[in-house]
């Protein structure tokens, strides 16, 4: 059993490192083989100064394509059986990774989805972000049938074959969109854990919600009109 970590990284020179070290010290504790794969996309600052010191598997792209693009690129690179996404601004917690894990390690879930609004902890989640997430939510249970809390939450375990059979189009923030629409689709089992979210206390976040909504959006209708 070979876990993948995916860590799409953009201008975060503040807290790439510690993530890193987070990451490391918690699968070092689960005992599994793991890789860590960090997608460096065009940074502008010394993130990609900062990941070099550390023993990872990173890519760096010669042009800035987003996030989704930054995670398809990573995806291609993953050997693991099991692949985790995780962001590198510091918002999602490493120790809480074993949570995530559990589910399909236990063949219980096939994606398990970190999901902000399960824990009572982040009720001062941002009430623009919340309805937002919450408007998603029902669009994307009316469609697939599927009922989750946190269709946005980027902090996500599933298994290869789920990837395997996906043929993503997505290169910003919609690819959690898409990722779970064709998850749905092809009949996989969904499931959520609570996680707690730290707010970015470095940097500036690259979301664009006007931008973002709509494509998010397009992203639900195109990934259950198209063929998987």
């Amino acid at each position: 059993m070979m876990i993948s970590i995916i860590i799409p990284l953009y201008n975060e020179e503040q807290t790439i490192g510690n993530v890193i070290e987070r990451v490391q010290t918690v699968m070092k504790q689960i005992g599994l083989k793991y890789e860590i794969i960090v997608v460096d996309d065009h940074s502008f600052d010394n993130s990609l100064v900062v990941a070099k010191r550390y023993p990872v598997r990173l890519y760096s792209l010669i042009v800035h394509v987003g996030k989704g693009g930054g995670l398809r690129a990573g995806f291609t690179k993953a050997k693991g059986d099991v692949i985790v996404t995780i962001d590198s601004d510091g918002s999602h917690l490493p120790e809480e990774l074993p949570g995530l894990l559990c589910p399909v390690l236990n063949n219980q879930a096939d994606l398990v989805i970190g999901s902000r609004y399960l824990c009572q902890k982040n009720a001062v989640a941002k009430k623009l972000n919340m309805f937002g997430v919450k408007v998603f939510n029902s669009i994307i249970q009316m469609f697939t049938g599927v009922r989750v809390t946190d269709s946005q939450s980027g902090y996500r375990v599933m298994k290869r074959k789920v990837l395997d059979v996906q043929h993503l189009k997505s290169c910003g923030y919609e690819i959690e969109t898409e990722m779970l629409v064709k998850t749905a689709k092809s009949r996989y089992r969904v499931f959520e854990v609570p996680i707690s979210f730290e707010q970015r206390t470095y940097g500036v976040s690259g979301i664009d919600y006007l931008h973002d909504v709509f494509r998010i959006f397009v992203a639900i209708i195109s990934a259950w009109l198209r063929k998987v």
